[in-house]
């Protein structure tokens, strides 16, 4: 008649470690079988059966050793998770969700994410707009047009004269203040690059 020998557990998320207590049993007559769902233990007329399992184990990652007090068997648990119990007539947890998903890995303070816009828009108001006195082309036509309003204003009469003078004789294609340069000779037209300068005829 065989003897259930006097055995206890203590278990991880990972693996449940059963301890069988067999005071010097011999190596090469312990025979221990793992199944999906069972453990059979055998030595002597000692015998344990543990099935159906609380969970799945990994036969295949399941092992033990025998030593001279005890014969400890660690298996390797499929589902992560605490039984809390050997054995149970429970449906396999491998089946259910809420036990077969793996441990939610450690929680990490996620850095706040940067608003790009908004680091975007900060800069751009903190710059100061460019000013037509700093460049004539900021603004568009008319900025340009107030830049040469406030040279004209500003500038002496022959500058005056050659600003006049150049911008006329061009066609509005020219803009001189030199007008030692100006007043030698009729100022030529000088059409956009890619245009041609046509008169219309009145």
């Amino acid at each position: 008649m065989s003897v259930t020998p006097r055995h206890e557990f203590y278990e991880t998320d990972e693996k449940l470690t059963l301890s069988i207590f067999n005071k010097g049993a011999d190596p090469a007559k312990v025979s221990i079988e793992f199944g999906p769902r069972k453990v059979l233990y055998k030595y002597e007329d000692h015998e344990l059966s543990l099935q159906p399992l609380k969970g799945q184990i990994d036969a295949a990652k399941s092992d033990y050793t025998v030593g001279k007090v005890k014969v400890e068997i660690r298996l390797a648990k499929i589902a992560h998770g605490r039984w809390g119990a050997l054995v149970g007539d429970e449906p396999d947890p491998i089946a259910s969700t809420s036990f077969a998903l793996p441990p939610p890995a450690p929680t990490q303070t996620k850095k706040p994410r940067k608003n790009w816009d908004g680091i975007t828009e900060e800069i751009l108001s903190s710059e100061k707009p460019i000013t037509s006195d700093q460049d004539p082309n900021a603004g568009g036509d008319a900025t340009v047009n107030e830049f040469f309003q406030k040279l004209f204003a500003n500038a002496d009469e022959d500058t005056k004269r050659a600003m006049m003078k150049s911008y006329s004789e061009s066609g509005g294609t020219t803009l001189s203040t030199n007008w030692d340069e100006v007043k030698k000779a009729p100022v030529d037209v000088k059409p956009p690059e890619g245009s041609e300068w046509k008169k219309w005829a009145a």
